[in-house]
């Protein structure tokens, strides 16, 4: 917290709540001293305007900043910079650990330049959530849970003693361990205080509004509580936890409209969807978006916070609702009805209370959904955005086949998968014949739902959802029908209370019938974490090149993600991925064709075992209770037992094992000097890849599993690591040896130098060569630092798109990438290259590498850098190999001076570093 607080429009109050007297900054005492109406002010900007007077300091925070907010224009281009400092910090593990090792790394270098490390600790409060490191290797399956949380600690033990070393070495500093929940849904059912207290020496506490950034994009989960909180990079969190603020503009609020009810049989995932796709067609990349209108105070809870946890994959900064009855129901629901006096009072007396009927505030544009127009929808292949009516996934699918399976594909149709005369069958195309171990038959086809995970805190937070699956599931046993046999089914909570309520009311064991067993609690298959399919499936695929697919009820859906082998991945409901088991294919259409046949002989409908909404609101009122939430959360930083038997280091600097394969000292401050070195131009430069649109940084991070034959196997080999030891990328994100030779690795990336191929290749051009060698994109990397050639990356529109993935940035850097030139990026990707000294560069509007006729052979002089500044613009000269030259202006996104100043010291861990290095 800032030390000194000008508070120049005397904003300063008290709050007696309980017997207790709480300072505050208030925000109706700004109103009337400064002579401004906030009436209108959307409410996601007063919480913003709170954060600036309570730490007006004149350095940080001036007057001007807030009466900039206060002022705000709707219509206005964001072009006012202000620092906005939350009130925590949310880590989640595999971002965590390069964060926590960062700070590691921090300590060590400050005390080679002379300072003390016991200066380098987290100023803000941290809660680091162990929840991406469980794979689903055991499935269907009641030993599954256990033996995939052994397998977890195997794999990742070293990683896990350094956090709990970690958790010991540095204050402010939390660990929940595994096997507790996802990040975002421990935050929102237990982290988040809504209001804040922090208690001063020597005067009263004071109260503040709980805000938030995250080390996951989906940090905005928390926006459903009324909690202003989005995700960021890791970079940028460890700016945070360091006491610096984060540098943003002043948005444009884009306001939601809901009005009426969702129809019977429609879920809160089918409303996402739907909102998602608007979202995405309006455009509302670096916006907050609030929602409001009539049907907002008919949504609880646990149905916001999954249009808030989505926030990323419409494009916007947070999507968040206000503060409302809704928030205390839910909080005394969570087991925290001792913070609902507190939170209720708070927010009633700062104006950001919202009442049903109360003026609407102003917005930079509006849209408008009546919640009746929604209907049961997936999304996929392979876009969030790409919602498609439940009614006409398997025509749209069929559409989609020729460009994920080839010319010439097509579905196959014809006998029943499952019939006994399956071996007198004729082998065709798209349709590969297989025999399980135990003797069982059947064919895989284009479109075979090989994966079906109930899993990610997008749905897993809600009751609704998950009765219904367990409704389904009930309904369907009771029939007689069973999941398709080549189906991998999961069941992956994002909190224990979830198994809590499905076993009191009886359904945990219609689920398990159908083979949904508990897997673990984490995220699973909605970062890739989905384990391997079985070997006679995954046999199959290959064999027949299927194009197989996956429906899981997570958020994210990018192409090479959920698992290697599977091509079509699709988003859904935790009923319709139960639902989507049983039928076995996503090419059949739900409403005309029957999931199976009851033991009668007669066919089986989805409409048939559709559950009752009415029964399904009876279920959460009666079985999701208080009593479960503070059963669940009382010890939740202690851990099971496996957490409490790892041996733990000790010390302030953490001594770096030398034969570690998980874990290594970060490279970024190892010749960090106490002064920053001048910025240079850029001459010769060669183009390292040539990317379309809509590159995400799942495409450009390591994520998902290490190939043996890639150069992160290799390396792995050379080090003694046998293959069944490899464990994920994002296990390994604390190596940075791993990391930057899986960067640009992605099976499904696209660089135009090496056209037609899928995967993470290059060409390497030698000294004025218009052709040269293909290699890996890593291999190609090395041979140019040994030549001393910089390089750029050039790229289309939505550039990192996506996850918060610091290493989508950090393996940038390692390459050797000095530039990124796209036609527009991503908010927070754009920040991390700015974080990690890489310049951002955007085409001037109407301007692409293609109008511009860029091929990427070509070398790049890029001039003006020694002079840089905020926004403004430098030339680039391309010049070809016979001769010729053309030149043309780039727009510098270095938006602000803070990440200036970051660029300048080489990014913003060196700059800490000399921060602290002053004192």
């Amino acid at each position: 917290m800032t030390q000194t607080n000008l508070n120049s429009f005397d904003t300063e109050r008290s709050l007696l709540v309980g017997g207790v007297v709480h300072r505050y900054y208030s925000l109706t005492a700004f109103a009337k001293n400064s002579g401004r109406d906030l009436s209108r002010l959307p409410f996601s900007l007063k919480i913003l305007l709170e954060n600036l007077l309570r730490r007006e300091d004149g350095v940080t925070v001036k007057r001007e900043d807030i009466e900039a907010l206060a002022d705000w224009d709707p219509k206005a281009a964001p072009d006012r910079e202000i620092q906005f400092m939350p009130a925590r910090v949310l880590l989640q593990d595999f971002t965590g650990v390069p964060a926590v090792a960062d700070l590691a790394a921090m300590r060590g270098a400050l005390k080679r330049l002379g300072g003390d490390p016991a200066r380098i600790n987290p100023l803000q409060p941290a809660d680091l959530v162990i929840d991406h490191s469980v794979q689903v290797d055991r499935f269907g399956t009641t030993l599954a849970l256990a033996e995939n949380a052994q397998l977890d600690y195997h794999r990742n033990h070293e990683r896990y003693q350094f956090l709990r070393w970690g958790q010991g070495a540095f204050r402010n500093f939390r660990v929940v361990p595994p096997a507790t929940g996802i990040c975002h849904q421990v935050n929102l059912e237990y982290l988040s205080q809504v209001a804040m207290v922090l208690e001063a020496r020597g005067s009263d506490p004071l109260i503040y509004p709980d805000t938030v950034i995250g080390t996951d994009s989906h940090t905005t989960m928390i926006n459903g509580l009324g909690v202003v909180g989005w995700g960021v990079g890791g970079i940028e969190a460890e700016a945070a936890l360091l006491g610096q603020p984060c540098s943003m503009l002043i948005p444009q609020v884009v306001g939601f409209r809901l009005s009426g009810r969702l129809k019977p049989g429609v879920t809160a995932t089918d409303l996402v969807l739907t909102v998602t796709q608007m979202l995405r067609k309006h455009g509302v990349v670096g916006s907050f978006v609030e929602f409001f209108g009539p049907g907002f105070a008919e949504l609880p809870v646990a149905d916001r916070a999954t249009i808030g946890n989505m926030s990323p994959e419409y494009g916007a900064t947070i999507g968040v609702f206000p503060v409302d009855q809704q928030t205390i129901e839910y909080l005394k629901l969570t087991g925290r009805e001792k913070l609902t006096s507190l939170v209720e009072a708070y927010y009633r007396d700062q104006g950001l209370w919202h009442e049903p009927g109360q003026p609407e505030a102003s917005y930079s544009s509006v849209l408008e959904l009546d919640l009746g127009d929604v209907e049961p929808s997936l999304a996929g292949p392979s876009r969030p955005q790409d919602r498609v009516p439940l009614s006409q996934v398997a025509s749209a699918f069929e559409k989609e086949l020729t460009r994920l399976a080839g010319a010439g594909a097509a579905i196959s149709r014809g006998a029943d998968p499952l019939s006994p005369e399956l071996a007198s069958l004729e082998p065709g195309a798209g349709r590969v014949s297989v025999t399980q171990p135990d003797g069982a038959r059947y064919q895989l086809t284009h479109g075979s739902v090989v994966i079906a995970a109930i899993t990610s805190c997008t749905n897993t937070s809600n009751p609704s959802v998950l009765f219904a699956a367990g409704l389904l599931a009930r309904n369907a046993v009771r029939r007689g029908l069973q999941v398709k046999p080549w189906v991998k089914t999961s069941l992956a909570p994002g909190s224990k209370v979830v198994t809590d309520y499905l076993e009191d009311s009886g359904l945990m064991s219609y689920l398990e019938a159908l083979r949904f067993h508990l897997v673990g609690y984490g995220c699973t298959t909605c970062i890739g974490n989905s384990g391997p399919l079985p070997e006679h499936i995954a046999e199959a695929v290959s064999a027949g090149d299927l194009c197989v697919a996956s429906v899981l009820s997570g958020n994210r859906n990018f192409e090479g993600r959920i698992n290697s082998q599977v091509k079509a991945n699709y988003l859904a409901s935790p009923p319709l991925v139960v639902a989507y088991a049983l039928a076995g294919n996503i090419a059949m259409d739900l409403g005309k064709e029957p999931l199976g046949v009851d033991p009668g002989g007669q066919p089986v409908f989805l409409k048939d075992i559709l559950p009752d909404d009415r029964e399904v609101a009876e279920l959460v009122a009666r079985y999701v209770t208080p009593a479960q939430f503070q059963k669940n959360y009382g010890e939740v930083f202690a851990g099971d037992p496996l957490w409490s038997a790892l041996e733990t280091p000790i010390g302030e600097i953490y001594q770096w094992q030398a034969d570690s394969t998980y874990l290594k000292e970060p490279p970024f401050l190892a010749e960090v000097g106490a002064e920053a070195e001048p910025l240079v131009d850029l001459a010769g430069a060669r183009a390292l890849a040539l990317l379309g649109d809509s590159v995400t940084t799942d495409h450009i991070s390591p994520a998902g599993s290490i190939g043996k034959n890639t150069p992160a196997g290799k390396y792995l080999i050379s080090l003694g690591v046998p293959l069944e030891e490899f464990n994920s990328y994002g296990a390994r994100r604390g190596n940075h040896e791993v990391m930057v030779r899986g960067t640009f690795a992605n099976i499904r990336i696209r660089n135009k130098l090496v056209p037609g191929v899928e995967g993470g290749v290059t060409i390497h051009f030698g000294a004025g060569a218009a052709t040269g060698d293909q290699l890996p994109i890593y291999d190609a990397a090395m041979r140019y630092a040994q030549e001393g050639v910089p390089l750029v990356v050039i790229a289309g529109k939505e550039y990192g798109t996506g996850s918060s993935r610091d290493w989508a940035a950090k393996g940038t850097r390692l390459l050797g990438v000095k530039a990124v030139v796209a036609e527009s990026f991503e908010r927070i990707h754009r920040s991390n290259l700015v974080g990690m000294g890489i310049l951002p560069l955007q085409f001037l509007p109407g301007e692409s590498a293609a109008s511009l006729g860029i091929s990427g052979t070509e070398t790049f002089d890029i001039a003006g850098i020694t002079r840089l500044g905020v926004g403004g613009g430098l030339e680039v000269q391309a010049r070809s190999a016979d001769g010729g030259s053309r030149s043309f202006t780039v727009r510098v996104r270095i938006d602000t001076p803070n990440e200036l100043e970051y660029f300048q010291n080489g990014g913003i861990l060196p700059y800490m570093l000399r921060q602290a290095l002053k004192g």
